[in-house]
């Protein structure tokens, strides 16, 4: 198979969807990879070193989404690239496509297969290709949140970890999944004052266990939530319902509650968001005000720090992605696991949080007559 990796084209993103140890491992195989020239710069990854692994080098994007099979990515496709795909295309990376119809119609136009990192999804809910990602996003949320109290960012100048004689700082943590529990783990650190709130009692359990109960657990329901946002310097929104929207659990009145300068950092804004104020921004312009909280919802958060981020994506990527270019996305998708992650299909929504999230029909793989 043909695999194709474009340079990302998302404002200040610079992971790239594949190492050189992945190009390697596809050349190994008998496969073919081409690599958009300087896609690998923004995290550190020369062109030479993909060349040298097997490569070929390609100059534009154009040549590489038309030549690929398989085009590996790590944001979702945006306007300029819509017209490039092509039916039976398979896209593999994060599509979220919950939180966008228009993004949902046009890959169903353009009948490519679209395989979704975020909703690859094990056994026991797992998912395996967000988790590094998110634990990422979760560790810059705290970093992120301190910030945006400084002063100069808007904020109400408070310092998280305080000093003798001064309070900490209040952080409340909505959801305790692997965002959640990372957020918990740096905002402890860090010497705040925290609280996380989840629907699931044995989560909390853990996450109280992980940092020997320097913490303050709240089992989700509208009083708690209210109390805890409202009372907070910092709200982290951390709740993710897999391959569907975000609850808005942050409303407009909890945010008119909370003092002036207090702040947001919205984890969740790839989904549509945790709260009702919360709209897509970029780490160029990272943050905006409003009722007076200072909000930070950047939309591709781990992006700040692409090094990591990339060798950490493609660590969890690359298995799925050799088994897709091996066996073809169909029979690749005979595994529950990787099945979870197909989208759309040939014009089609596959996955049932999807066309719920846009009351679209669903065509469950199981049922799928087409080819591929």
């Amino acid at each position: 198979m043909r695999i194709g990796v474009p340079t990302e084209i998302k404002p200040d993103e610079n992971r790239v969807a594949i190492t050189p140890a992945g190009v390697a491992a596809f050349h190994g195989r008998g496969h073919e990879v081409l690599v958009q020239a300087g896609a690998g710069r923004g995290s550190a990854i020369p062109d030479a070193a993909y060349a040298g692994a097997g490569a070929a080098i390609v100059d534009d994007a154009a040549d590489v989404w038309d030549r690929a099979e398989l085009v590996l990515k790590v944001k979702e496709p945006l306007e300029p690239e819509f017209e490039a795909m092509r039916p039976g295309q398979v896209l593999f990376t994060y599509l979220h496509l919950a939180a966008s119809k228009a993004l949902t119609e046009r890959l169903l136009e353009r009948r490519v297969v679209g395989v979704a990192y975020e909703t690859v999804q094990l056994a026991d809910g797992t998912l395996p290709l967000l988790v590094p990602m998110s634990e990422v996003a979760g560790r810059l949320a705290v970093q992120a949140g301190a910030a945006s109290l400084e002063r100069i960012a808007g904020g109400k100048g408070i310092l998280l970890p305080g000093v003798s004689g001064v309070r900490r700082g209040r952080v409340t943590i909505l959801g305790a999944g692997v965002v959640g529990l990372n957020a918990c783990v740096v905002g402890v650190g860090f010497g705040a004052d925290v609280t996380i709130i989840d629907i699931n009692p044995l989560r909390l359990a853990y996450v109280r266990d992980v940092v020997q109960g320097h913490v303050t657990t709240l089992m989700s329901n509208a009083a708690n939530i209210e109390g805890a946002v409202c009372d907070a310097d910092l709200v982290i929104c951390a709740v993710l319902i897999p391959g569907a929207r975000t609850p808005r659990l942050v409303t407009r009145r909890h945010l008119e509650q909370m003092e002036d300068g207090s702040a947001l950092v919205d984890v969740a804004v790839d989904q549509g968001g945790g709260a009702e104020t919360s709209r897509p921004t970029t780490h160029r312009e990272p943050r905006f005000v409003e009722h007076g909280v200072v909000h930070y919802c950047v939309s591709n958060m781990p992006g700040a720090v692409p090094h990591t981020s990339t060798y950490a994506l493609t660590n969890a990527t690359m298995a799925y992605a050799l088994d897709i270019a091996d066996h073809g996305w169909r029979q690749a998708a005979r595994d529950p696991v990787l099945a979870g992650g197909v989208n759309v299909v040939d014009g089609r929504v596959t996955h049932p949080a999807v066309a719920g999230a846009h009351d679209l029909d669903c065509t469950p793989l199981d049922g799928w007559t087409g080819g591929g």
